[in-house]
């Protein structure tokens, strides 16, 4: 291995087994034995319970337990959920609705869960729910995001979740009030379905009186200790484990009802039990994404720079708060709330709206897509009402280099960046000199052709702290245990790699554990785009504590002074001596002496702040008139995540992410009806992206160094996701601009864009 900053596209060394058919997934390594949970689930979104009766289930064949709310109350159980709460603008906490491991009394949404059946079979169990006596008083539904209504909860008049601000709302009105110009612009949302590839699932065993929850989650820690809250349980006796994860995209990264839920059931009846989610079942229960309508507006002195933005926004948030709702529509939403632009004037005002339809949480970006995406519109809006280029409108707005460590309006601190540069280099790399012609071309074969940019950034999230364990074992490898969770990303190749960078020790044999609390006492888990960045800024504190250690013992083995020994990365290096061993050498020589004290190093490092990933999105769109249909027809990506540890890897990430946010652009998007009834609950209703809808990505690095971390790094996760919305929606506003269409809302379906076409002031020409 070379050093890491130069770049080195590492093949992912995890891809054999999963393209094999040899990852080992929840439901592959479930118990032999085990026995099976089903949830029975409501099927009005909004009803009164009045009768649960489950004594005819509990005598079927094969049944050994049915639970419900009630059952897990007389057992002792916290069935509480928890949720984050923000402050609201009046100094009091955002609404708390009771929220219960199973209904209580009432059901609130399609899919709530109402009782859960746990029998030797996946068939008996399925039957006997069947014959749970489940009768209700419907009442009526509410599924649009507006105060006011139908009351879902009790502690929440007019159904408000909260009613959060930021900023200086006097200072913002009158700035307005000054403006040369003004431009505001509503900007829909739509709610998606993360719809990851391997759907929730968990078991749950005894060993002993110890509890061991395997589920396929995104960190282990937090669910440990909610788990001995719950069941009154020391920590010491729960063993949590995530396996092979195949995809979370912050969809998997809190605690669901049925995860407690498992765990009573081990716990009564001392046998396994598992269960997983099937697909209808997950696009019922799981948390959704997204899902808000804000009016955004700018203000303009008559130079066209920017002097006060302000937002409002109407966030649903479901029946219920989930776990991390709350502050991702407030306080994530402000971590990029003004972009890349130098403005110090801003309002915020985030309202949140219960509906019985899911609860809404984290999905791939958590708050910054959806302040990128607000922000990108309502910029590209104000460019064509104002009739200026959208191109150097940005650029008259920037932060400038030398501004940095800038101090923005919601007081984060940008440590570093080049907008200019990387704006430059992607002007030159999606060829724009060259889209007129582009356009003139399309236009001959009846197409519209449109081009639209997105210049986001991008804070990561998450606990600043990580642990990394690294151990020296008998048959020459070693090992680093981590305190992140891989849902796919490719952490075993990354890992490995980076200490073989730092170590000289052969990637292939290096093993990365994870995802065991047993094995690893603490960490952050994965999620807001951390995991490199921490996980790596951990293992470069490891490697310095393990090059003393060894240092010391080689000095003390050679009779020379430790200033005389060097490290380079790959041997040590003895001042007038040919001795020049390995790390993995110096550590068997460590064993061979009985030092086994330096053979297990572990160390905790915190980075000294966020990093914030940045960059332009340029796509193409061509539609088709006479039928609606977009295609993506070109997409470039200008990057700067700072130092590349894998550029493959990144691009990966990248292709991932604008993968999810075409799919929300274009086709993607849950529909309830009145009733609350899912009608996009399967995927010949719900629009998945497919192969087809994706274009090729060009992919192009432009680095800006983070002097965040040793290693200027920026993370990279969630990029994708943040930039993809607006450039897709913004080309095709571009494409039908001149058709008199001012207003665009995701997703861009054949059916609604040729209604727009059709109804189009200028549809007659």
């Amino acid at each position: 291995m070379e050093k890491f900053g130069k770049s080195q596209p590492v093949t992912r060394r995890e891809d054999a087994r999963f393209l094999t058919g040899m990852g080992q997934y929840v439901d592959d390594i479930a118990p032999l034995g085990a026995l099976h949970a089903v949830f029975l689930r409501s099927t009005v979104a909004h009803a009164r319970i009045t009768e649960l009766d489950t004594s005819d289930a509990r005598e079927m064949d094969g049944v050994h337990l049915v639970v419900t709310l009630a059952d897990l109350r007389e057992a002792g159980v916290d069935v509480a959920m928890d949720a984050s709460l923000v402050t609201n603008r009046d100094g009091t906490k955002g609404a708390a609705p009771a929220r219960c491991i199973l209904a209580d009394e009432t059901v609130r949404y399609v899919g709530e869960g109402v009782a859960m059946i746990v029998a030797e079979t996946l068939q008996q169990a399925r039957d006997a729910a069947e014959a749970i006596a489940f009768d209700f008083e419907t009442l009526d539904a509410k599924v649009d995001p507006v105060l006011g209504g139908i009351q879902i909860h009790s502690e929440s008049p007019d159904n408000q979740a909260f009613d959060w601000g930021m900023g200086d709302q006097a200072a913002t009105q009158a700035a307005f009030e000054d403006a040369a110009h003004t431009v505001s612009l509503s900007i829909d949302d739509n709610r998606i379905i993360a719809n990851s590839m391997e759907p929730r699932g968990c078991y749950a065993e005894l060993d002993g009186d110890r509890l061991h929850m395997c589920f396929n989650g995104q960190g282990v820690w937090g669910t440990k200790s909610r788990l001995a809250r719950k069941f009154g349980m020391d920590e010491a006796d729960i063993r949590v484990t995530n396996p092979d994860v195949g995809g979370g995209f912050g969809m998997k990264a809190m605690d669901y009802p049925e995860t407690f839920a498992v765990a009573h059931a081990a716990l009564t009846l001392r046998r396994p039990v598992r269960w997983m989610s099937e697909r209808t079942e997950a696009m019922l229960s799981d948390n959704a994404g997204r899902d808000l309508v804000t009016v955004a507006e700018l203000a303009f002195d008559a130079d066209h720079k920017i002097t006060a933005y302000r937002i409002r926004s109407l966030c649903n948030m479901g029946a219920y708060n989930s776990q991390y709702a709350q502050p991702i529509q407030t306080e994530l939403f402000s971590k990029v709330l003004m972009g890349c632009y130098d403005v110090q004037t801003t309002w915020m005002n985030q309202i949140g709206v219960y509906t019985n339809t899911t609860p809404v949480d984290a999905y791939r970006g958590a708050g910054r897509p959806e302040a990128i995406y607000v922000l990108e519109r309502v910029i590209e809006h104000a460019a064509k009402v104002l009739g200026v280029d959208s191109w150097e409108l940005r650029r008259k707005n920037f932060i400038k280099p030398a501004q940095f460590p800038y101090l923005t309006a919601t007081k984060e601190t940008y440590d570093v960046g080049d907008f200019h540069k990387v704006l430059t280099r992607a002007e030159a790399e999606c060829d724009r000199a060259g889209f007129a012609a582009r356009k003139a071309e399309a236009a001959g074969r009846g197409k519209l052709l449109g081009l639209g940019l997105c210049y986001y950034i991008e804070s990561i999230l998450g606990n600043p702290s990580e642990t990394a364990k690294v151990v020296f074992c008998d048959n020459g490898t070693a090992e680093i245990y981590v305190g992140t969770q891989s849902n796919g990303q490719g952490h075993e190749t990354v890992y490995a790699q980076f200490l073989s960078d730092q170590t000289g020790i052969p990637a292939e044999l290096i093993t990365v554990i994870q995802g065991d609390s047993d094995l690893i006492a603490t960490g952050g888990g994965t999620g807001g785009s951390r995991s490199v960045t921490t996980q790596n800024n951990a293992t470069l504190a490891t490697v310095g504590a393990i090059i003393e250690g060894f240092t010391g013992f080689l000095a003390e083995d050679q009779g020379v002074p430790a200033k005389e020994i060097d490290f380079d990365d790959e041997r040590f290096r003895i001042q007038g001596s040919n001795v020049s061993p390995t790390m993995l050498e110096v550590a068997k020589m460590a064993r061979d002496a009985g030092r086994d004290d330096l053979l297990t190093v572990a160390q905790k490092a915190t980075l000294d702040g966020r990093s914030f990933p940045n960059g332009a999105h340029m796509a193409e769109v061509e539609i088709d008139p006479q039928t609606g249909v977009v295609q993506v027809v070109k997409y470039t990506v200008v990057d700067d995540f700072g130092n590349l540890i894998n550029p493959m890897l990144a691009e990966g990430q990248v292709h991932g992410g604008v993968a999810q946010g075409i799919g929300q652009a274009i086709t993607e998007r849950v529909v309830y009806d009145e009733d609350g009834q899912l009608l996009t609950a399967t995927f010949m209703d719900y629009g998945m992206p497919r192969a087809d809808d994706m274009p090729m990505v060009a992919f192009y690095s432009e680095p800006v160094p983070s002097t965040a971390n040793v290693m200027g790094m920026k993370g990279c996760g969630e990029a994708g996701t943040v930039g993809a919305l607006a450039a897709v929606a913004n080309a095709v506003q571009d494409a039908v601009w001149d058709h008199g269409i001012q207003q665009v809302d995701m997703p861009f379906t054949p059916q609604r864009v040729w209604a727009w076409l059709r109804e189009a002031p200028l549809a007659a020409e």
